[in-house]
């Protein structure tokens, strides 16, 4: 039987997850998920807009951001981010708080040996985007949710010599145990049961180099991206799939997991 292991929400596009017992779906989305996101200077798009990663701070042209560790409260809407275990800003969602947490980012990012921001000047400032309650910035406008079974992670591992292979550079919604490696790629287009939640099975994840990034220390340590292809015969490097919910609900730990069609 396959189980939901693990469930994870990004308050911030391209920074660390929240490790949760139940994640909340409505309108399609993860609530939580993606509601802030660093935008930057030269991006057209209004702050409230959804756009394409590359136009805002992401792991993969800045993997150094995986050494930041943040909190966000939703109550007070207040973030805190830090480097190292220090403080390396914290404040509020008004204007001044968001030009301040940008600021912070900023000289911790235009240092780093791999930064969107190295010899773009254009860049900067960078914008806090997102009213912190919306779930808006996943890479795809319409936002799926996205599963992975770990047995698929394993497998990459082996194939790495890493047996320690970190699921969370995948940065998956929903970790699966149970399943045979990749046996999820199998389900596009299927229904599949997670809980009492019906979803269809929408598109594989094709990966970019976010998951080159080791999650503890920024740096790009493993050939993810070729090993998928090369040792797993992928046309492209693939990981985790999209879902499309059918209705709101809630996904827990321990609900069962059941392909459906």
């Amino acid at each position: 039987m396959a189980t939901v292991t693990a469930l994870y929400r990004y308050p911030v596009k391209g920074f660390t997850p929240e490790s949760r017992e139940s994640l909340t779906v409505v309108d399609g989305r993860i609530a939580g998920d993606r509601v802030l996101g660093f935008r930057f200077a030269n991006t057209p798009e209004a702050d409230e807009a959804w756009s394409r990663k590359h136009g805002m701070l992401i792991l993969d042209h800045t993997p150094g951001l995986a050494r930041l560790r943040l909190s966000y409260d939703e109550s007070t809407r207040r973030l805190a981010i830090s480097l190292d275990g220090e403080l390396l800003v914290e404040d509020g969602l008004e204007a001044v708080g968001r030009a301040r947490i940008c600021d912070a980012v900023a000289n911790f990012v235009k240092d780093l040996p791999e930064s969107g921001l190295k010899g773009h000047p254009e860049c900067l400032p960078l914008r806090l985007v997102g009213d912190g309650r919306t779930p808006r910035y996943q890479d795809r406008p319409d936002g799926y949710i996205t599963i992975h079974g770990r047995a698929s992670v394993r497998a990459l591992g082996k194939a790495l010599d890493d047996p320690n292979l970190s699921e969370l550079r995948f940065r998956s919604n929903v970790a699966v145990d149970g399943l045979e490696p990749f046996e999820e790629q199998g389900w596009i287009g299927k229904p599949v049961r997670v809980g009492s939640m019906q979803f269809r099975v929408h598109t594989s994840i094709v990966r970019c180099l976010a998951p080159h990034a080791n999650p503890e220390t920024g740096q790009r340590d493993r050939p993810i991206l070729t090993t998928l292809t090369h040792a797993f015969g992928q046309e492209k490097p693939t990981l985790a799939v999209g879902l499309v919910p059918e209705g709101a609900g809630n996904i827990r730990l321990g609900d069962e997991v059941v392909l459906e069609g």
